[in-house]
């Protein structure tokens, strides 16, 4: 085979592989065409209490971290800064609208390694676990300028107060 030929089939190949990776995502989007992203200022009065500068990882299905939601405003990985206030959390991703995570919405926060395309040292991740509507799904944050430990605890003051139950009261 000529050089040319070789090149050809590597053009080829190359134009079959974008070509199978637009189709696919095309098939996720219209998958997920019904999962909105809560965008919105947070309420009136509310008070935020810390800022931190994060990797914007992905949101997946709850439980499901190689699945990532193509969710407009979510989709894609991207520089953000995530404010904790008295009312909930908000996203501000890197030339999108502003995420905001109501507190009623907050199911948990926890620490994770892997997600759709992070490997991290051990629970070097933040996964913020909250309602999208009816579905579940897990939000992944890379800190930046603090221990992940140290933006989860930040996080976690965000959670709903635990309701008390007949033991509790």
């Amino acid at each position: 085979m000529s050089r040319e030929g070789a090149l050809l089939v590597m053009v080829a190949v190359a134009v079959v592989l974008v070509a199978l990776g637009l189709w696919a995502w095309r098939r996720r989007a219209r998958r997920d065409r019904g999962l909105v992203a809560p965008v919105a200022e947070a309420p009136s009065g509310t008070v935020e209490t810390t800022t931190h500068s994060v990797l914007y990882v992905a949101t997946t299905r709850h439980d499901e971290p190689l699945e990532r939601l193509a969710i407009r405003g979510l989709a894609f990985r991207s520089r953000a800064d995530v404010v904790v206030t008295d009312r909930g959390v908000a996203l501000d991703l890197t030339g999108q609208p502003r995420v905001f995570l109501a507190t009623a919405s907050l199911m948990a926060v926890d620490r994770a390694t892997v997600a759709i395309d992070r490997v991290v040292e051990k629970a070097g991740l933040a996964r913020i676990v909250w309602r999208l509507g009816d579905t579940v799904v897990d939000t992944y944050l890379r800190p930046q300028d603090i221990a992940t430990g140290a933006l989860v605890a930040s996080l976690a003051t965000a959670l709903p107060a635990p309701t008390p139950t007949g033991t509790d009261a």
